[in-house]
């Protein structure tokens, strides 16, 4: 028992060693999200302009929306002013 006494201190210790963070990998483009990137802080009718041939999902607040990841499908986030806030794949 004296052995664990001493070693408590010094696990205490290592759980307190500084982790480096991990960044995740950088999400790729498979939407094409980019190219639209522009309309961001537009109106969502503003869009009604653009050829979106991709498969197309639009979000507003309180949209409830299934979990199936689509890494071609265009996610176009709006605020409650149907104002385009976010783009993004999935």
């Amino acid at each position: 028992m004296g052995l664990m006494k001493r070693l408590v201190p010094i696990l205490a210790l290592a759980a307190c060693a500084p982790v480096e963070p991990t960044v995740p990998p950088p999400i790729e483009d498979t939407c094409n999200a980019a190219a639209i990137a522009p309309y961001i802080g537009q109106p969502v009718t503003a869009l009604e302009q653009v050829e979106l041939l991709q498969a197309v999902r639009v979000v507003r607040p309180g949209d409830i929306v299934t979990m199936d990841f689509l890494a071609t499908r265009l996610n176009i986030g709006l605020d409650e002013n149907e104002t385009i806030t976010q783009l993004y794949c999935g």
